[in-house]
């Protein structure tokens, strides 16, 4: 820096804190007068309105409101003004402005005399006139507040008062003895805007005191440019010098011991001219061979560059195939087991709560065989993306992991998915994430103008408590999930001991069971379906049964939702269809003839494959297909894809019979049922258990059975297993009834002595009749 601008630069700065004293020093003592000024012209305010003493004592808040608003009036600093009756309790207030506290009346008058008025901030401190302007740049509350006793002439304990009388009081002043304080007035100012106030008032000052610096920068620099000039010279004939840009000769016009340091240089300038013209050639030459390595240099750089970016896109790529999936760009199985290993590392050494949520799409392979693997595949981006929206914000998604990041979720294959919940603050707080994730799962999306709803079932494994390594937690989890979607789907479940022992048995079960059907272990039960009009068997539900020979009857209960979930359903529903066929042309060759048989259908077997392996084996058997129901669940129904649609119509077309199972349970529609070429519903046993016990139960009953009624479509009651039941479907005029009433299931040897006309009508008609009270109230209850 040149010392023309140092010294500049110190006048400008004296100049400057000059200015600011003298303009903080003004600034401060108009604040004091604007504040004296405002205190004073509302104390003189109060002074000047007699009535406020009848208005506080008669407690007319609108004449208060009237005198708070005029208050307010005396200038903007004024933000807020309440009126206190003399116990200290709010009559009314009125807010101009926020950005101010409001404290209570008796911090702002502790210590102080009933008589006396007080000007405090909130806190309970007193106003000090030594340095005001820093006292409102510290204070968090920058509120000024006054408070003022209401003086009255006459005693306001005294009861009955009136206006007169206070007006009289007013009249004769020299006859009161004493003033009494009615009430209290508090106005609160904001500081900053009082301030602010006097600022507008002190421009001509700010004004004069720019001029003021002004000037004086002019003159300052004037006389430094007249003394530095000499030295500005030389300095700039230095830096030509330096440069490279100078003359062959110095010219001096000034005199003393500038004019000598000129002659020097001159000297100096000469010899300098001589050695640049000798060097100037040298310089050219190395010029040009220096630009010719240089552009040698800049084309071997270029292709280095081309190489490292390939080299490194190349790196990258191998590294998104090697460690994260296509489809979903979530981490696959090996990146997953990798940052699982380190996570857990790190919660044993930081003695922290691990969780590991192990996610299975529940039905996942119907969406594909109905729509298509492309919507399967955009179903998982979908859910990939709201599983990753699930995770808490400070964690980070795997795809966006760097080396010391956690990965969070993961896509292990299919329609599996694994979440890892790092630094847990408890265990239950696995489980908040995993409602969450259900929650968020399970709202519509919509695939390639399709609806779809999808369901999870989760497992929750907890480390160290479950496990200390990746497989040992993995494991956990996954056998977690599989008990979660055996117990209903659509829910999670911890991992727990006790399903060790259950997974062990279901891998058990799961190899037995894809042995049964080689080894003849399966067989059909059937339980008749009677006409209660003709007492007749029209008709048998084929219900599969399995005969184990060590681990004895296996319950579908048992062994249907594992063939659902491994796949095997299909092969036994083909199985349980075929044999069903068989034995009505059986029991046709022996003379025993059944009108139809009923076969259930799982969901997952509705598929091109089925309809055509049903075409070939009614072709094969020759049965004719009126003879032969399918019956599906209602779930099926609630579906309502097209594609659903369109099978159960050509199933229907084939000239087979359809029937909903278990109706009633899934909350079916009349738009639903109205698509679908339904010949019969079957309602669902826990409705007929429930008969008798409730007019609600029983309404429900009726409703459904007029509901079939009026759309043209069969009743059959199944479960029916007490006269009392019998009896309220009789009167609802249900006359197909199923259930242990008139028989269980009987094997196909025991099942040909029912079918002789009017088997059941000596059962039907020995049936008590006193329930025939009952049956005309549900008549009414129905009408």
């Amino acid at each position: 820096m040149s010392i023309a601008k140092r010294i500049n630069l110190l006048v400008l700065a004296i100049t400057a804190v000059a200015v600011a004293f003298v303009l903080l020093f003004s600034t401060q003592r108009q604040y004091l007068s604007d504040r004296d000024t405002l205190l004073e012209s509302s104390a003189s305010y109060l002074r000047s309105q007699p009535q406020l003493q009848y208005e506080i004592y008669a407690g007319n808040t609108d004449a208060l409101k009237d005198s708070l608003q005029a208050l307010l009036g005396l200038s903007r600093a004024a933000a807020f003004a309440a009126i206190y009756d003399v116990d200290g309790q709010n009559m009314t207030s009125m807010i101009r402005g926020p950005g101010i506290a409001r404290p209570a009346l008796g911090q702002l008058r502790r210590g102080a005399s009933p008589v006396e008025s007080t000007v405090g901030l909130a806190d309970g401190g007193r106003l000090s006139d030594r340095m005001p302007l820093l006292s409102i740049i510290l204070a968090s509350d920058k509120g000024l507040h006054q408070t003022l006793p209401v003086f009255a002439l006459i005693n306001p304990g005294r009861e009955g008062l009136s206006r007169s009388d206070f007006e009289q009081a007013l009249m004769r002043p020299s006859q009161a003895n004493s003033l009494h304080v009615v009430g209290f007035v508090q106005l609160s100012i904001n500081r900053w805007t009082l301030l602010s106030e006097g600022l507008y008032e002190l421009l001509p000052l700010f004004g004069a005191c720019l001029i003021f610096v002004l000037l004086s920068t002019i003159v300052t620099r004037r006389i430094t440019q007249s003394i530095t000039s000499p030295l500005s010279r030389l300095h700039q004939l230095a830096n030509d010098i330096a440069d490279g840009r100078f003359a062959s000769r110095v010219e001096a016009s000034d005199g003393g011991e500038v004019k000598e340091i000129m002659f020097a240089l001159d000297h100096i300038l000469g010899d300098l001219d001589s050695y640049r013209s000798r060097i100037s050639v040298d310089h050219r030459l190395l010029s040009l061979k220096v630009e010719e390595r240089t552009e040698q240099l800049s084309r071997r750089n270029q292709e280095l560059n081309r190489a490292v970016r390939e080299v490194s896109h190349t790196r990258n790529e191998l590294r998104k195939l090697a460690y994260f999936d296509a489809l979903t760009s979530l981490p696959n199985r090996r990146l997953f087991s990798e940052q699982l290993a380190l996570l857990i590392r790190l919660a044993k050494r930081n003695n922290q709560i691990l969780g590991l949520m192990f996610l299975d799409l529940d039905n996942f392979k119907r969406i594909n065989d109905s729509l298509g693997h492309r919507a399967g595949d955009l179903l998982l981006k979908e859910v990939a993306s709201r599983l990753s929206s699930c995770v808490r914000e400070s964690d980070v998604v795997a795809h966006y992991v760097d080396s010391d990041s956690r990965i969070d979720v993961s896509r292990l294959g299919g329609d599996e998915f694994t979440v890892v919940l790092n630094q847990l603050a408890s265990e239950e707080a696995a489980g908040i994430v995993a409602r969450r994730v259900i929650e968020t799962l399970t709202q519509p999306m919509t695939i390639d103008g399709h609806e779809l709803v999808v369901t999870p079932s989760i497992g929750i494994a907890i480390v160290p408590r479950d496990g200390s390594d990746v497989d040992e937690v993995l494991r956990c989890a996954d056998t977690a999930m599989y008990h979660a979607k055996a117990s209903g789907k659509n829910n999670y479940l911890y991992y727990t001991q006790d399903m060790e022992a259950a997974g062990l048995d279901r891998l058990r079960l799961e190899a037995e069971l894809r042995k049964a059907i080689e080894r003849e272990q399966l067989c059909l039960l059937y339980q008749p379906q009677v006409d209660t009009v003709t007492g007749s068997v029209i008709g048998a539900e084929a219900l599969m049964r399995w005969e184990h020979p060590e681990l004895g009857r296996v319950t579908p209960a048992q062994f249907i939702p594992l063939a659902e979930e491994t796949g095997l359903i299909s092969q036994l529903g083909e199985w349980a269809l075929g044999a069903a066929c068989q034995q009505l042309l059986d029991w046709d060759q022996a003379g025993h003839h059944l009108d139809k048989v009923s076969v259930n259908v799982s969901a997952s077997q509705i598929s091109e494959h089925f309809i055509s392996e049903t075409e070939a084996l009614l072709a094969r058997t020759g049965i004719a297909p009126e003879r032969v129901q399918l019956e599906i669940t209602e779930g099926l129904v609630m579906e309502d894809s097209a594609s659903t649609i369109d099978a159960l119509k050509r199933l229907r077309a084939l000239g087979l019979r359809l029937s909903i199972d278990d109706f009633g349970t899934g909350y079916s529609s009349l738009s639903y049922l109205s698509h679908f070429p339904i010949d019969e519903l079957k309602i669902d046993q826990s409705f007929i258990m429930d008969i008798g016990k409730s007019d609600n139960d029983n309404s429900l009953v009726i409703a459904i059975i007029a509901m079939a009624r009026s759309m043209g479509i069969g009743v059959v009651a199944e479960g029916v297993e007490s006269d009392v039941q019998y009896q309220f479907l009789s009167a609802q005029d249900t006359h197909v009834i199923q259930g242990f009433l008139f028989s269980e299931p009987l094997s196909a040897t025991d099942f040909p002595r029912l079918l002789d006309p009017f088997h059941f009508m000596g059962q039907i008609q020995s049936m008590p009749r006193t329930l025939q009270a009952a049956s005309t109230e549900v008549r009414q209850i129905g009408s």
